[in-house]
């Protein structure tokens, strides 16, 4: 079962979050925060497995948090749920670390699949987000100096994570357990010099792994 904390000042939403979430037997909504300092107080003294935070709070913003957060606690996934449909938001918070950006007018089950996706290894975007967003980090990419030599199976994960595929479809569909692509993409993103899987799948569109053999 995944622990999940609700970073959001407002109870009343924190309380319909976490009405939504728990009817997957997969979720548990163990903690909640009205801010990120709280959160990060929240993370030092209990274990957590996935986040689902605000932007704008007080003390504390979600982005600040997502940035603190991902320091010190790197494996835990986080999404931003947000009103605020702006690009700007998503581009810090992805470049933060942010395992996912969607906006509070989300369908209840788009919600709980957004949490699956996250834990899974995948990046969920907010459709009316990615159209803005997409845009400008690939164009913010910065493109390597000199060509990274990829295998033929380090090209075919890298294809599939630009196509947002999570380490589960991938194994799949390459016919690997997912520790092995697990260990692929921490050789991935070794050679690529690389921070994350959210900078893999840009580069993999940049540089048009998609027609790569």
């Amino acid at each position: 079962m995944w622990r999940v904390l609700l970073v959001e000042d407002q109870p009343i939403v924190r309380q319909g979050l976490k009405v939504i979430l728990e009817q997957d037997e997969n979720i548990k909504v163990t903690h909640q925060a009205e801010n990120g300092l709280e959160a990060i107080k929240a993370l030092e003294k209990n274990v957590i497995d996935f986040i689902m935070m605000d932007v704008r709070m007080p003390e504390m913003n979600g982005i600040e948090a997502t940035r603190r957060i991902k320091r010190q606690w790197p494996n835990i996934k986080i999404l931003i749920l947000t009103t605020f449909n702006d690009d700007e938001y998503a581009l810090h918070a992805l470049k933060e670390g942010a395992n996912g950006f969607l906006l509070k007018t989300s369908e209840p089950k788009k919600l709980i699949e957004a949490v699956h996706s996250c834990m899974n290894g995948g990046l969920t975007l907010h459709d009316e987000v990615a159209a803005k967003v997409m845009p400008r980090l690939l164009r913010s990419a910065n493109k390597p100096e000199t060509t990274i030599e990829l295998t033929p199976r380090e090209i075919a994960i890298t294809k599939l994570i630009g196509d947002g595929k999570t380490n589960k479809e991938i194994a799949e569909a390459l016919f690997l357990s997912v520790g092995t692509v697990k260990n692929y993409l921490t050789a991935i993103l070794q050679k690529t010099g690389l921070r994350d899987r959210t900078q893999l799948a840009i580069y993999a569109v940049k540089h048009d792994i998609e027609n790569q053999s």
